[in-house]
Protein backbone atom coordinates (compact mmCIF):
# COMPACT_ATOMS: atom_id res chain seq x y z
CA UNK A 1 0.00 0.00 0.00
CA UNK A 2 1.31 3.63 -0.87
CA UNK A 3 1.90 6.51 1.33
CA UNK A 4 -1.44 7.95 -0.58
CA UNK A 5 -3.62 5.32 -0.05
CA UNK A 6 -2.29 4.70 3.77
CA UNK A 7 -3.31 8.33 4.96
CA UNK A 8 -6.54 7.61 2.62
CA UNK A 9 -7.10 4.63 5.02
CA UNK A 10 -6.39 6.19 8.25
CA UNK A 11 -8.70 9.16 7.69
CA UNK A 12 -11.67 6.63 7.11
CA UNK A 13 -10.57 5.38 9.73
CA UNK A 14 -10.42 8.21 12.00
CA UNK A 15 -13.74 9.55 10.85
CA UNK A 16 -15.66 5.92 11.76
CA UNK A 17 -14.24 6.55 15.48
CA UNK A 18 -15.36 10.09 15.04
CA UNK A 19 -18.93 8.71 13.59
CA UNK A 20 -19.22 5.56 16.78
CA UNK A 21 -17.87 8.09 19.95
CA UNK A 22 -19.56 11.25 19.20
CA UNK A 23 -22.56 12.92 17.79
CA UNK A 24 -20.59 14.72 15.01
CA UNK A 25 -22.77 13.44 11.55
CA UNK A 26 -20.71 11.83 9.18
CA UNK A 27 -23.48 11.42 6.04
CA UNK A 28 -24.09 11.64 2.43
CA UNK A 29 -21.29 10.95 0.10
CA UNK A 30 -18.57 11.29 3.06
CA UNK A 31 -20.38 8.18 5.08
CA UNK A 32 -20.17 6.17 1.28
CA UNK A 33 -16.47 7.42 1.16
CA UNK A 34 -15.53 6.51 4.67
CA UNK A 35 -17.63 2.86 4.77
CA UNK A 36 -18.11 0.34 7.59
CA UNK A 37 -17.40 -2.98 8.36
CA UNK A 38 -16.52 -4.96 11.61
CA UNK A 39 -12.78 -5.23 10.48
CA UNK A 40 -13.03 -1.09 9.86
CA UNK A 41 -14.51 -0.39 13.55
CA UNK A 42 -11.49 -2.57 14.83
CA UNK A 43 -9.09 -0.80 12.99
CA UNK A 44 -10.49 2.55 14.18
CA UNK A 45 -9.64 2.51 17.53
CA UNK A 46 -6.65 3.58 17.66
CA UNK A 47 -8.23 6.79 16.97
CA UNK A 48 -10.06 6.66 20.09
CA UNK A 49 -7.43 9.13 21.72
CA UNK A 50 -7.77 11.28 18.51
CA UNK A 51 -11.41 11.75 19.40
CA UNK A 52 -10.29 13.22 22.82
CA UNK A 53 -8.70 15.99 20.56
CA UNK A 54 -12.44 16.93 19.23
CA UNK A 55 -14.36 16.76 22.19
CA UNK A 56 -11.37 18.67 24.05
CA UNK A 57 -11.33 21.34 21.68
CA UNK A 58 -15.25 21.27 22.42
CA UNK A 59 -14.37 21.33 26.47
CA UNK A 60 -12.28 23.83 25.97
CA UNK A 61 -13.72 26.15 23.51
CA UNK A 62 -16.78 26.27 25.85
CA UNK A 63 -14.55 26.73 29.21
CA UNK A 64 -12.44 29.72 28.03
CA UNK A 65 -15.71 31.56 26.22
CA UNK A 66 -16.75 31.65 29.87
CA UNK A 67 -14.63 31.63 31.88
CA UNK A 68 -13.10 34.74 30.24
CA UNK A 69 -16.37 36.49 29.57
CA UNK A 70 -17.74 36.02 33.01
CA UNK A 71 -14.72 38.00 34.34
CA UNK A 72 -13.02 36.80 37.92
CA UNK A 73 -16.58 36.42 39.72
CA UNK A 74 -15.84 33.37 42.25
CA UNK A 75 -18.48 31.21 40.52
CA UNK A 76 -17.02 31.49 37.23
CA UNK A 77 -14.99 28.43 37.56
CA UNK A 78 -17.71 26.70 38.64
CA UNK A 79 -19.98 28.03 35.89
CA UNK A 80 -17.04 27.09 33.10
CA UNK A 81 -16.90 23.59 34.58
CA UNK A 82 -20.69 22.97 34.23
CA UNK A 83 -21.05 23.89 30.77
CA UNK A 84 -18.19 22.80 29.40
CA UNK A 85 -19.20 19.60 30.89
CA UNK A 86 -22.38 19.46 29.73
CA UNK A 87 -21.29 20.52 26.31
CA UNK A 88 -18.97 17.47 25.80
CA UNK A 89 -22.02 15.26 27.22
CA UNK A 90 -24.38 16.29 24.01
CA UNK A 91 -21.09 16.21 21.69
CA UNK A 92 -20.46 12.40 23.15
CA UNK A 93 -24.28 11.69 23.66
CA UNK A 94 -23.60 10.74 26.88
CA UNK A 95 -21.87 7.32 25.64
CA UNK A 96 -19.37 7.13 28.08
CA UNK A 97 -21.66 7.76 31.13
CA UNK A 98 -24.00 5.63 30.10
CA UNK A 99 -22.02 2.63 30.34
CA UNK A 100 -20.95 3.81 33.65
CA UNK A 101 -24.70 3.68 34.73
CA UNK A 102 -24.43 0.40 33.35
CA UNK A 103 -21.49 -0.65 34.94
CA UNK A 104 -22.64 0.21 38.99
CA UNK A 105 -25.93 -0.78 38.38
CA UNK A 106 -25.00 -4.15 37.32
CA UNK A 107 -21.89 -4.89 39.68
CA UNK A 108 -23.65 -3.08 42.69
CA UNK A 109 -27.10 -4.51 42.04
CA UNK A 110 -26.06 -8.36 41.89
CA UNK A 111 -22.76 -10.40 43.32
CA UNK A 112 -24.01 -12.60 40.59
CA UNK A 113 -21.88 -12.52 37.62
CA UNK A 114 -23.88 -13.76 34.95
CA UNK A 115 -27.35 -11.71 36.79
CA UNK A 116 -24.85 -8.83 36.70
CA UNK A 117 -24.34 -9.12 32.70
CA UNK A 118 -28.18 -9.15 32.84
CA UNK A 119 -28.54 -5.93 34.91
CA UNK A 120 -25.95 -3.78 32.67
CA UNK A 121 -28.08 -5.14 29.74
CA UNK A 122 -31.06 -3.07 30.99
CA UNK A 123 -31.16 0.63 29.25
CA UNK A 124 -32.93 1.99 32.53
CA UNK A 125 -30.77 3.43 35.07
CA UNK A 126 -31.21 1.92 38.66
CA UNK A 127 -29.97 3.31 42.23
CA UNK A 128 -26.19 2.44 41.66
CA UNK A 129 -26.27 4.03 38.73
CA UNK A 130 -27.99 7.22 39.48
CA UNK A 131 -25.66 7.53 42.10
CA UNK A 132 -22.53 6.43 40.25
CA UNK A 133 -23.35 9.23 37.07
CA UNK A 134 -24.51 12.09 40.07
CA UNK A 135 -21.01 11.25 42.34
CA UNK A 136 -19.00 11.48 38.53
CA UNK A 137 -20.48 14.70 37.58
CA UNK A 138 -20.06 16.60 40.87
CA UNK A 139 -16.31 15.32 41.42
CA UNK A 140 -15.74 16.22 37.73
CA UNK A 141 -17.32 19.58 38.43
CA UNK A 142 -15.54 19.81 41.54
CA UNK A 143 -12.39 19.36 40.10
CA UNK A 144 -12.54 21.30 37.14
CA UNK A 145 -13.60 24.46 39.16
CA UNK A 146 -10.81 24.11 41.46
CA UNK A 147 -8.45 24.08 38.43
CA UNK A 148 -9.95 26.99 37.37
CA UNK A 149 -9.64 29.05 40.22
CA UNK A 150 -5.48 28.12 39.65
CA UNK A 151 -5.82 30.51 36.23
CA UNK A 152 -7.64 29.31 32.61
CA UNK A 153 -4.19 27.45 31.57
CA UNK A 154 -4.30 24.84 33.78
CA UNK A 155 -7.92 23.80 33.49
CA UNK A 156 -7.61 23.58 29.77
CA UNK A 157 -4.34 21.40 29.85
CA UNK A 158 -6.15 19.47 32.09
CA UNK A 159 -9.22 19.01 29.99
CA UNK A 160 -7.28 18.53 26.65
CA UNK A 161 -4.81 15.67 28.99
CA UNK A 162 -7.95 14.06 30.42
CA UNK A 163 -9.74 14.01 27.31
CA UNK A 164 -6.92 12.21 25.44
CA UNK A 165 -5.45 9.93 27.88
CA UNK A 166 -8.53 8.30 28.90
CA UNK A 167 -9.46 7.50 26.02
CA UNK A 168 -6.08 5.49 25.50
CA UNK A 169 -6.77 3.86 28.65
CA UNK A 170 -9.92 1.48 27.51
CA UNK A 171 -7.82 0.09 24.76
CA UNK A 172 -5.34 -1.34 27.37
CA UNK A 173 -8.06 -3.31 28.89
CA UNK A 174 -8.98 -4.61 25.26
CA UNK A 175 -5.53 -5.93 24.90
CA UNK A 176 -5.65 -7.80 28.45
CA UNK A 177 -8.66 -9.00 28.87
CA UNK A 178 -11.75 -10.83 26.92
CA UNK A 179 -15.10 -9.52 26.07
CA UNK A 180 -17.70 -11.10 28.15
CA UNK A 181 -20.72 -8.65 26.78
CA UNK A 182 -23.72 -10.52 24.36
CA UNK A 183 -21.86 -10.67 21.03
CA UNK A 184 -25.02 -10.57 19.28
CA UNK A 185 -26.05 -7.14 20.76
CA UNK A 186 -22.90 -5.57 21.66
CA UNK A 187 -21.99 -2.41 19.33
CA UNK A 188 -18.91 -2.46 20.68
CA UNK A 189 -17.91 -5.53 20.16
CA UNK A 190 -16.20 -5.73 16.93
CA UNK A 191 -14.23 -2.39 18.59
CA UNK A 192 -13.15 -4.68 21.72
CA UNK A 193 -12.37 -8.05 19.79
CA UNK A 194 -9.11 -7.53 19.35
CA UNK A 195 -5.89 -4.78 19.21
CA UNK A 196 -2.86 -5.14 18.05
CA UNK A 197 0.48 -3.71 18.92
CA UNK A 198 0.55 -1.53 16.56
CA UNK A 199 -2.73 -0.23 17.31
CA UNK A 200 -1.64 0.86 20.71
CA UNK A 201 1.62 2.24 18.96
CA UNK A 202 -1.22 4.80 16.83
CA UNK A 203 -3.11 5.51 20.09
CA UNK A 204 -0.34 6.11 22.25
CA UNK A 205 1.10 8.49 19.07
CA UNK A 206 -2.14 10.36 19.41
CA UNK A 207 -1.58 11.44 23.28
CA UNK A 208 1.91 11.68 23.15
CA UNK A 209 1.86 15.41 21.20
CA UNK A 210 -0.83 17.40 23.47
CA UNK A 211 0.76 15.64 26.65
CA UNK A 212 4.04 16.83 25.89
CA UNK A 213 2.82 20.38 24.98
CA UNK A 214 0.89 20.20 28.47
CA UNK A 215 4.34 19.39 30.40
CA UNK A 216 6.04 22.19 28.45
CA UNK A 217 3.51 24.92 29.36
CA UNK A 218 2.30 23.47 32.91
CA UNK A 219 5.39 21.62 34.21
CA UNK A 220 6.36 17.86 34.10
CA UNK A 221 4.73 16.92 37.19
CA UNK A 222 1.17 17.88 35.79
CA UNK A 223 1.51 15.41 33.55
CA UNK A 224 2.91 12.96 35.47
CA UNK A 225 0.62 13.42 38.05
CA UNK A 226 -2.42 13.51 35.47
CA UNK A 227 -1.40 10.18 33.91
CA UNK A 228 -0.59 8.09 36.80
CA UNK A 229 -3.85 9.20 38.51
CA UNK A 230 -5.56 8.24 35.43
CA UNK A 231 -3.89 5.00 35.05
CA UNK A 232 -4.14 3.98 38.86
CA UNK A 233 -8.21 4.56 38.45
CA UNK A 234 -8.45 2.32 35.23
CA UNK A 235 -6.21 -0.10 37.03
CA UNK A 236 -8.51 -0.92 40.03
CA UNK A 237 -11.22 -0.61 37.65
CA UNK A 238 -9.59 -3.59 35.60
CA UNK A 239 -8.81 -5.41 38.75
CA UNK A 240 -12.52 -5.25 40.07
CA UNK A 241 -13.78 -6.41 36.03
CA UNK A 242 -11.58 -9.44 36.32
CA UNK A 243 -12.67 -10.43 39.73
CA UNK A 244 -16.29 -10.07 39.13
CA UNK A 245 -16.74 -10.73 35.45
CA UNK A 246 -13.38 -12.60 34.45
CA UNK A 247 -13.41 -9.95 31.46
CA UNK A 248 -14.93 -6.88 30.42
CA UNK A 249 -18.22 -5.50 28.42
CA UNK A 250 -18.33 -2.50 26.41
CA UNK A 251 -19.91 -0.42 29.69
CA UNK A 252 -16.92 -1.32 30.88
CA UNK A 253 -14.57 0.65 28.91
CA UNK A 254 -17.10 3.50 29.38
CA UNK A 255 -16.73 3.26 32.76
CA UNK A 256 -12.98 3.38 32.31
CA UNK A 257 -13.13 6.69 30.54
CA UNK A 258 -14.39 8.52 32.83
CA UNK A 259 -13.09 7.47 36.07
CA UNK A 260 -9.55 8.03 34.60
CA UNK A 261 -10.47 11.17 33.32
CA UNK A 262 -11.43 12.21 36.12
CA UNK A 263 -8.27 10.81 38.02
CA UNK A 264 -6.61 13.22 35.75
CA UNK A 265 -8.06 16.05 36.94
CA UNK A 266 -7.06 15.27 40.03
CA UNK A 267 -3.06 14.64 39.85
CA UNK A 268 -3.26 17.59 37.75
CA UNK A 269 -5.03 18.98 41.19
CA UNK A 270 -2.51 17.82 43.26
CA UNK A 271 0.33 18.79 40.66
CA UNK A 272 -0.16 22.47 41.47
CA UNK A 273 -0.46 22.11 45.21
CA UNK A 274 -2.91 24.43 47.82
CA UNK A 275 -4.34 27.10 45.95
CA UNK A 276 -3.11 30.70 46.44
CA UNK A 277 -5.19 33.63 46.46
CA UNK A 278 -5.41 36.01 43.34
CA UNK A 279 -4.52 33.30 40.59
CA UNK A 280 -4.54 34.74 37.34
CA UNK A 281 -5.48 33.69 33.80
Amino acid sequence: MNFEASVHQALRHYLLALQFFTRIPITGRLAEWVGFSPSMLRAASTHFPGVGWVVAACACSVYALLYLSLGAAPATSWVAAALSTAATAVLTGGFHEDGLTDVADGLGGSQERERALDIMKDSRIGAFGAMALALTLLTKLGLLALLGQRGLSPALAALVGAHVFSRFLPLLLVRAMVHVGDTARSKSKPLADQITRSQLAGAAAWCFFPLAIIALGEGLGFVLLGVLFSALAAALLARWFWQRLQGFTGDCLGAVQQLSEIGFYLGAALALGPLVRGASV
